[in-house]
């Protein structure tokens, strides 16, 4: 025995297979989710909640009256904690400039004020900071000031106090980051002179004071901001008599050629007239004004760059990637709604000659006893002729004792030991007597000319397979309704437009038909991959049949009845599906049918049931982030239209099907619940096909809600059409078909004899009896390695 249980290997046909217990990759989804998360919070906090008002536009001024007298008529330079102000030495101006770095005006203010020779203070919003760290690089690098003007240029005085200390330490770590230094200056959004103060604002100054800040208000404007032409600039900006000053502009926040302008006439002016110009510590005389950054403060200032900048890019490429997604999406439901109306108008006309003759019907069994007596009788009841053969695959139900003892004509079991659905259709294929065979799950009634109608598309030589119409008979409650509407809307659409495109990829095991010649062609039913279905569908494609879908052929199959069934079945068909498109790879470079379904069917599952659903959880992230940080009319608006486009999209199908539209009411939960939920199979699979582990053919819950269909055209079966108890009641004489002579098809397989032969006594009503004595054409032995079935009589009294 292994020491970890919960990790063997085992020895399977293609040599070692890993059985690991899947467990990380729902943690690594569950990290990706959360990154995303904190990646659309960062761009909603930085982007989104980002104050762009102008420093200076008019605001409701609160009340004064908690600021001290002080601070009101006190110098521009502020210690909140103190209560203590400062002010620049006469003859001095500190040249200060808000809301940069900006990557146009930044660098043409830095070059007029190196011409100069002039030092000023950058009062920089860390959000800029992180996306131009090389600007404030050089404003420290060329002998300038730096300071603070929040994070995302928000109203500290309104702001709540975690934010006022998130926006300033956010910047503090953003400048440390891009140019290794710390600075205590401060300027708060919206502020102006000392006397302007309110409470709000002055609340503001004091926390900014405890938490080591020196706020950092104005004496002169120069209104920059307002754009009145540069020389209204000039005269905003020339002091009025001696006093020092700290002077007001703008480096960023919109169009700033007439600041530049006015700065190459301001600067000469001023040192004309016997102004000097400083930095605000140097003005003010403030120790270490700017200091080097530690190290944990530079690596963090480094990390909230690289997530800021990452985030970024991260949300550009995921923005084009949900517009080329929505536009895909939006082209799809085009052509599969063309594709729909000229696969109608194509199925008006006919195959060819109507095809007569005798189909053997596969029925895979294992544990089926809740609904195969329904199901065999539902295909007895066929207006075509046809055997049975029902392989038991070790059942440990009853479910061969079953249909024994039912005792019907025509009706053969085979058990074998348990030895999955693959090897169940090759004992099956093998056994059968006609070269028409009709493959058909254990949970699955047909309706009495479902047969008749999927064997039609046969009278075109080209055709090798034939998908049915599968319809889902427990459609009661949520889950069954919406596996309803996904089996009319989804499945049945895409395969009218597979049809249409000579691609199509998978024949249901529900309700499939296939010429008996290209199975042995393509080798049977492999058990390589789960989804047998999809596999085989493939191989006969890639080996030149034409694969076609007959809507008019239905059936009646039990869905899963509970969410933990559904993903169970889920989980083995996108699983298996994602093996298949591996295995056949191969047909993307190859020509003809196959080369169809390479490039156009396999392309279609890869971005339709993989890409798009691997996307899905982004989409719903990004709607709540939408809902927070974005217009919410506007998303509403977005869901709202591509609900209306699966409304749409659902009533033509449901009319096509010939289906009443009131399932479709539950459609907007089915986008909340069963959507999410199909999302993540798709997602578990792809993890699971990536882990390289193998699941095994598992069997799903049957629920005992099958019943013969009597005339069921449209509808699900009626509840008055209740299997029959044992003994069975007479069936009815099938209808004779033209006469066909015992012979052999093109390729050496042996057709039913249909002869007019009488019944043996024990067959009630005429039907259909075995002629154990009957031996094949010696040529047979010479074609087929399996031994022949006896051939079957069939009745026409």
């Amino acid at each position: 025995m292994s020491k970890n249980p919960r990790r063997r290997r085992t020895r399977g046909r293609r040599g070692t297979v890993r059985n690991v217990p899947l467990r990380t990759h729902w943690l690594l989804l569950t990290t990706l989710v959360l990154t995303l998360s904190a990646a659309l919070l960062i761009q909603g906090y930085t982007q989104h909640l980002f104050d762009s008002r102008a420093d200076g536009v008019e605001r409701d001024r609160g009340s004064t009256s908690s600021v001290p007298p002080q601070i009101a008529s006190g110098g521009p330079v502020i210690q909140g904690a103190a209560a203590r102000t400062a002010a620049p030495a006469a003859r001095t101006i500190a040249l200060t400039f808000d809301d940069g770095p900006d990557p146009v005006w930044t660098p043409k203010v830095l070059d007029v004020l190196r011409r100069n020779d002039v030092r000023a203070t950058f009062f920089t919003v860390g959000t800029r900071v992180a996306e131009n760290p090389d600007l404030a690089r050089r404003i420290v690098a060329e002998g300038h000031q730096i300071g603070l003007h929040s994070f995302t240029h928000t109203d500290l005085g309104s702001a709540s106090p975690w934010r006022r200390s998130l926006e300033l330490r956010e910047t503090q770590l953003a400048v440390a980051g891009a140019t290794g230094v710390t600075t205590p200056l401060l300027r708060p959004p919206y502020s102006s002179t000392t006397s302007a103060l309110t409470d709000a604002e002055w609340s503001a100054v004091v926390q900014a004071g405890q938490e080591g800040y020196l706020t950092v208000l104005t004496t002169r404007d120069s209104e920059d901001w307002r754009r009145p032409g540069v020389d209204r600039i000039i005269a905003n900006a020339t002091p009025e008599g001696t006093g020092g000053q700290i002077l007001l502009m703008h480096d960023a926040g919109g169009d700033r050629s007439q600041t530049v302008a006015a700065l190459d006439q301001l600067l000469p002016k001023l040192k004309a007239s016997g102004f000097t110009f400083a930095t605000v510590g140097d003005a003010v005389a403030l120790p270490e004004a700017v200091r080097p950054a530690g190290t944990a403060e530079r690596w963090q200032g480094l990390a909230l760059i690289t997530a800021l900048r990452t985030s970024d890019g991260f949300l550009d490429v995921l923005s084009w990637l949900l517009w080329v997604a929505g536009a895909i999406s939006l082209l799809r439901a085009v052509a599969v709604f063309v594709a729909a109306r000229r696969h109608v108008r194509m199925r008006r006309k006919p195959w060819g000659a109507p095809v007569t003759e005798p189909v053997s019907i596969i029925v895979p069994a294992y544990n089926e006893s809740a609904g195969i007596e329904a199901a065999v009788r539902s295909l007895l009841a066929s207006d075509h002729p046809v055997e049975i053969i029902v392989v038991d695959d070790g059942s440990t139900d009853g479910t061969a004792d079953i249909v024994e003892a039912l005792q019907l004509p025509g009706v053969r079991v085979i058990r074998q030991q348990n030895a999955g659905k693959p090897a169940a259709l090759n004992t099956g294929i093998a056994a059968a007597s006609c070269n028409l065979l009709v493959m058909v799950d254990g949970d699955t009634v047909f309706e009495p000319d479902a047969v008749r109608m999927i064997v039609q598309p046969f009278a075109n030589r080209r055709v090798g397979a034939v998908s049915g119409n599968a319809k889902v008979v427990n459609r009661g409650g949520l889950l069954g309704r919406w596996q309803h509407i996904e089996y009319v809307v989804g499945f049945n659409l895409d395969r009218r437009l597979f049809d249409l495109a000579e691609c199509m990829p998978t024949v249901p095991g529900a309700v499939g038909a296939f010429r008996r010649e290209a199975l042995l062609r393509v080798g049977g039913v492999s058990d390589i991959t789960l989804a047998e279905d999809t596999d085989l569908t493939m191989a006969l494609c890639r080996d030149g049949w034409r694969v076609v879908y007959e809507e008019r052929a239905k059936a009646w199959t039990e869905a899963p009845a509970s969410l933990g069934a559904l993903w169970k079945q889920r989980y083995r068909w996108c699983y298996g599906t994602l093996q298949a498109m591996w295995k056949h790879r191969g047909a993307l470079t190859q020509r003809g049918q196959a080369g169809k379904l390479g490039r156009r069917g396999l392309v279609y599952l890869l971005m339709f049931q993989v890409l798009l659903p691997l996307l899905a959880p982004v989409v719903d992230v990004f709607a709540v982030y939408g809902l927070v940080f974005l217009d919410p009319w506007r998303i509403l608006g977005l869901w709202t239209a591509f609900l209306l486009l699966q409304v749409a999209m659902g009533l033509y199908a449901f009319r096509l099907d010939g289906e009443r539209p009131g399932p479709l009411w539950s459609l907007p939960l089915q986008q909340f619940v069963y959507r999410q939920l199909m999302y993540l199979v798709v997602i578990q699979s792809v993890f699971t096909a990536v882990a390289g582990s193998r699941l095994r053919w598992q069997r799903m819950e049957r629920y005992g809600s099958l019943q013969v269909p009597v005339g069921a055209t449209g509808s699900a079966p009626p509840a008055s059409a209740v299997s029959p108890a044992y003994p069975p009641s007479p069936l009815p004489p099938v209808s004779p078909g033209p006469e066909i002579e015992r012979g052999w098809h093109e390729v050496g397989h042996p057709v039913v004899a249909q002869e007019q032969a009488p019944a043996p006594e024990s067959t009630p009503g005429g039907g259909h009896y075995v002629d154990p004595g009957w031996a094949p054409h010696p040529s047979y032995y010479a074609q087929n390695q399996q031994p022949p079935t006896p051939t079957i009589y069939q009745d026409y009294r």
